[in-house]
């Protein structure tokens, strides 16, 4: 048996009489335990510019619709280059329609932003 300070900081510090190596190993298993059961959540990302064609934008919009529905979350990101930048409008249409597409199985939860020469929109699962 060891006799373990439990609470340094109390005032009269806390001491308690235990089995150390027992007492470790069981903060191990609940540590262990507890990584187990949280949840991951994976982010896949789709990269699109101002001049993506429809047609591809589609099989992106079909990639996008198929990770929602396995529960990740997706970035939509628009890539600026050059004098693209100073026409943002073109990119926030674009992410406002995927996002008007993918409605049925995702929501936004981060609307459109710039960020640099790049505009992000986040979208997550939708809730059953």
């Amino acid at each position: 048996m060891d006799l373990v300070e439990v609470a340094p900081n109390a005032k009269p510090p806390v001491c308690k009489v235990m089995d150390m190596g027992k007492f470790l190993y069981e903060q191990e298993k609940k540590r262990q335990k507890a990584r187990k059961t949280q949840k991951i959540v994976e982010v896949k990302e789709i990269r699109l510019r101002p001049k993506t064609t429809d047609h591809h934008l589609n099989f992106k919009v079909r990639d996008a619709r198929k990770w929602l529905e396995s529960n990740k979350k997706v970035n939509v990101r628009v890539q600026f280059r050059g004098r693209e930048s100073h026409y943002p409008e073109i990119a926030f249409k674009m992410l406002e329609q995927i996002a008007a597409e993918l409605s049925d199985v995702g929501v936004v939860e981060q609307r459109p932003s710039r960020e640099g020469y790049s505009m992000l929109m986040v979208l997550a699962p939708a809730k059953e």
